[in-house]
């Protein structure tokens, strides 16, 4: 497996396209793509997730800028081959992998100065914990459908949701890989978007299943004690206390119908971040980066226009 940057071609003339792997301290390798020129913009996904949910981002903003995608560890194209039991899977831990990324990219020829950083779900709180370890890197964050720390202590806005994922770890890691053969046919079958768009768990209006598939499809690739293990670190980690301190232009984007994430938590994150901005995405899920990509898109353009002074 190479390190740093193999150089594809370009799928478009205006449109340069590098991808490679990073290597962290640990040996661990960290998938990476970069796509068009200009300013950096890094972006972080969810628990669980690939880079997929970028798809209409990276297409929107590669015409002016670096979207630099990439995979956590134990996700899509990143190393998956890692001990479930000995694993560091918190959100510090991703925010040191993106440091790798970062530098790997920069090496293969993306830009210097810092980044705009934009986070989805626990993205947020890795994008973060990022401007607290590398500031400098940090040119601005954009913080989507997620919150600033200890994310299952507002999950579906239930007190209980902690303990709930507890049980859920000790039972997956009591079965092993049993667990991982017995849920990923479930994920898998045409009856799991159904489930989704019945729970509201996405916008049934404006989700495809073309969008939602490939989620369902990488989520069953998953160690799922890798994934349990991820999901219930998300609460051993705390950047609220970060936010007055953060000198950096802030954008919030919250969802009307957010299961995951209380549009509250977006609130909080606007009013102890001086001089936030908040986008409220009416009817929305925590799946709104598929949803309603124009607006999204639309609203961070200008953002970068106003508070950077970056062309889009």
């Amino acid at each position: 497996m190479p390190t740093d940057a193999a150089i594809a071609p370009a799928t478009a003339p205006e449109r340069t396209v590098q991808s490679g792997f990073a290597r962290a301290e640990d040996g661990v390798e960290l998938h990476w793509t970069a796509t068009g020129q200009g300013p950096l913009m890094l972006c972080c996904n969810g628990v669980g997730v690939g880079t997929f949910f970028w798809r209409y981002l990276e297409r929107h903003f590669s015409r002016t800028h670096t979207v630099v995608l990439w995979d956590y560890r134990g996700h899509g194209r990143s190393s998956r081959q890692l001990d479930p039991l000995r694993a560091d899977m918190s959100v510090q831990r991703h925010a040191q992998d993106l440091g790798f990324v970062l530098d790997a990219a920069r090496r293969a020829g993306a830009p210097a100065g810092p980044a705009v950083v934009v986070g989805h779900s626990m993205g947020c709180q890795v994008s973060l914990e990022f401007r607290r370890q590398r500031p400098d890197d940090v040119a601005a964050l954009v913080l989507a459908l997620g919150t600033a720390g200890r994310a299952l202590d507002t999950f579906f806005d239930w007190s209980r949701s902690p303990l709930l994922f507890q049980a859920a770890h000790r039972l997956i890691f009591a079965a092993g890989e049993p667990a991982n053969r017995a849920l990923r046919p479930l994920l898998l079958s045409p009856l799991a978007f159904q489930v989704a768009l019945k729970a509201e768990l996405v916008d049934p209006y404006y989700t495809s299943r073309r969008d939602l598939t490939p989620y369902m499809a990488h989520l069953a690739t998953l160690d799922f004690r890798l994934f349990i293990e991820n999901v219930c670190r998300l609460n051993d980690h705390d950047c609220w206390p970060l936010l007055p301190e953060v000198d950096r232009p802030v954008l919030v984007i919250a969802a009307e119908n957010d299961k995951f994430t209380p549009m509250w938590c977006s609130r909080k994150m606007v009013a102890q971040a001086p001089g936030a901005e908040l986008l409220i995405l009416a009817g929305a899920s925590h799946a709104a980066l598929i949803e309603q990509p124009e607006t999204i898109n639309h609203r961070i353009e200008r953002f970068l226009r106003e508070r950077l002074d970056q062309a889009t």
